[in-house]
């Protein structure tokens, strides 16, 4: 039996980590063509029937979606519309993975991704929310935080790195903090990414096989997965105390990676009344042609060596 659930629990992470593969991929393809993607990256099941079809359907929609996408930022823009979206979950559960796939064809002009490192000495000593405010957006913009404010709900009251008179503290203002952003005019939409006890576990030992992905395990991630029990006490305290008909949460279910990034994405798009808007033809203009114009060669020291 023990040898059966080793067995097992190998293919799984195998899968993980095809389906890392998998992400590099549609991270490079341009040309949106799925059918391109039909590529044996190895694996006991990754030249199945249906495997295949699932990764062709899965881009397939991924790519529809985001072309949704484009047509809200660009509606986004010509409307001034002002928007944040948080991202928040366990370690491991994606939050990074659909925020790639949110902004991957996107102008980061309209759309920037806030992700904050930790508090240095002199924010330790601001109002909590300071840091924060200073990358809301202005008319035209949308900032998803890859985490944000609600540390302070999980990690900090975790691990001891606020008071619990903060704690509290944040909880009596954070309703009121967002609700001053809705009322001046700024969308709030909250995500909730939601993965089993088992499926963290699986994404931290395909961390530690990976080398490419090792550095994405810190102390901190490790400590978490220790205290489970803890993090899952706070986040029901956080999803009571802060789900505001102002600035609601959504829970992702996000075992399978892939139709998490679907439905997110799915789901953002529905929480706007947007349209195409129309734009000018572009016209590429004639090249001007100097006869007096020479192009000098560029010296054989300034060549970068063509190794492939």
């Amino acid at each position: 039996m023990a040898a059966s659930n080793h067995e097992d629990l190998i293919k799984r992470i195998e899968r993980d980590l095809l389906d890392s593969y998998d992400e590099e991929l549609e991270l490079e393809i341009e040309d949106r063509n799925p059918d391109a993607l039909g590529v044996d990256l190895g694996g006991a099941d990754s030249n199945t029937d249906e495997h295949k079809a699932h990764r062709m359907a899965y881009f397939r929609e991924l790519f529809k979606l985001q072309g949704e996408l484009v047509k809200l930022q660009d509606w986004v823009a010509a409307t001034k519309q002002k928007v944040v979206i948080l991202f928040e979950g366990r370690d491991a559960a994606g939050k990074g993975g659909v925020i790639k796939r949110i902004t991957q064809r996107l102008n980061p002009r309209v759309c920037r991704t806030v992700a904050l490192p930790a508090p240095n000495d002199r924010e330790r000593t601001q109002w909590y929310f300071q840091r924060y405010v200073a990358h809301l957006p202005a008319a035209g913009e949308m900032v998803l935080f890859d985490r944000s404010w609600y540390n302070r709900a999980g990690v900090e009251k975790v691990m001891g790195f606020c008071s619990d008179d903060e704690y509290e503290e944040f909880y009596r203002s954070v309703p009121e903090f967002e609700r001053m952003l809705v009322r001046s005019g700024i969308r709030v939409i909250k995500y909730w990414f939601s993965i089993s006890d088992d499926e963290q576990h699986l994404r931290f030992l395909g961390r530690i096989h990976d080398p490419l992905k090792q550095w994405k395990l810190s102390p901190m991630d490790l400590e978490s997965r220790r205290r489970w029990e803890d993090y899952t006490q706070v986040k029901e305290t956080m999803l009571e105390r802060t789900h505001i008909e102002e600035a609601r949460w959504w829970i992702v279910a996000a075992d399978d990676k892939k139709k998490a990034r679907l439905n997110c994405i799915h789901h953002l798009l529905t929480q706007f009344d947007y349209h195409e808007i129309e734009k000018p033809e572009v016209v590429l203009p004639k090249r001007e042609r100097n006869p007096d114009y020479i192009r000098h060669p560029v010296p054989d020291s300034m060549i970068v060596p063509a190794i492939y």
